[in-house]
């Protein structure tokens, strides 16, 4: 397992996912994603610009009370990348889960497919 694209993974949930201020949230993806980035939620996204505003909808409908939080080990093999999240006010009360996908291209995350369970 790569350390370093595992750790990519859960900075981009950390530091992406669960923040809700847009110009600190477009800063960490532009130190995360490669500049020809692709996001796929169920529609696809490309650039940091669209996957800032793609989140904030995202985030926007979300109660603020809730985080996501990593469950498990996030697992890579070459260069693709698995991580398990839930979605709640704690870790303790998840009310949503799903898988991150992350295909990397020199030590940043090209595409990333998310999907909810």
């Amino acid at each position: 397992m790569n350390k370093d694209l595992a750790e990519l993974m859960e900075t981009n949930l950390a530091y992406v996912w669960n923040e809700r201020d847009s110009y600190i949230r477009f800063k960490s993806i532009a130190a995360i994603y490669s500049e020809q980035c692709l996001l796929h939620l169920g529609h696809q996204v490309s650039g940091y610009t669209a996957i800032n505003k793609s989140l904030q909808k995202i985030l926007g409908s979300i109660p603020t009370s809730f985080n996501f939080f990593q469950l498990g080990q996030t697992e890579t093999n070459s260069n693709i990348g698995r991580l398990l999240w839930g979605l709640g006010p704690d870790i303790n009360n998840i009310v949503a889960t799903g898988m991150d996908i992350a295909v990397f291209e020199n030590g940043k995350i090209k595409s990333l497919y998310v999907f909810l369970d």
